[in-house]
């Protein structure tokens, strides 16, 4: 004879659908954090192609405004923050922006010989975004597959100058 007041056959079945409840909110909880971690993706990409887009400005100034018979790319990024070759130090960079992704002041460089002529992200997660992608990438970013892929570039504009080119 079972003892309390629990009827016959209904011992335990509290307690299994306590655990079904606790299973569900934790699938509930996963799925949320897949969702909240792509959503954090998204913003680090978005800001990724702002400072991108504002790097690549910041060469084409650096090259548009060079004096003649001076080298028209930068060798360093400190040299779009501080511009010595004018008697007025300029200044195309307020700072050398961190990468969003990486969270380090740290960026890939495009070299032609010394020159800096394009920058990229040192991520190897996978691009979100696909479309309406700014100007300063190049034509391959819609089918990169990590984000180191996409590069940053001037605009071409005013490239047309022998020392420009590069």
């Amino acid at each position: 004879m079972p003892t309390g007041s629990s009827p016959r056959g209904q011992h335990g079945y509290t307690y299994l659908l306590v655990l079904f409840v606790v299973a569900g909110l934790g699938l509930l909880a996963a799925q949320a954090g897949v969702v909240w971690q792509a959503v954090a993706q998204r913003e680090r990409e978005a800001e990724l192609l702002a400072v991108g887009s504002e790097m690549a400005r910041a060469l084409a100034r650096y090259r548009d405004e060079t004096p003649a018979g001076l080298t028209a790319w930068p060798t360093k990024l400190e040299q779009l923050v501080e511009d010595q070759r004018f008697p007025a130090p300029r200044r195309h960079l307020r700072r050398i922006y961190r990468d969003p992704l990486t969270g380090r002041a740290e960026w890939g460089l495009v070299r032609a010989g010394e020159a800096i002529v394009g920058i990229h992200s040192l991520s190897t997660l996978a691009p979100i975004r696909r479309n309406d992608l700014p100007p300063e990438l190049d034509g391959a970013a819609k089918s990169a597959t990590k984000y180191s892929e996409w590069v940053f570039r001037p605009g071409l504009q005013e490239a047309s100058r022998t020392d420009a080119a590069p």
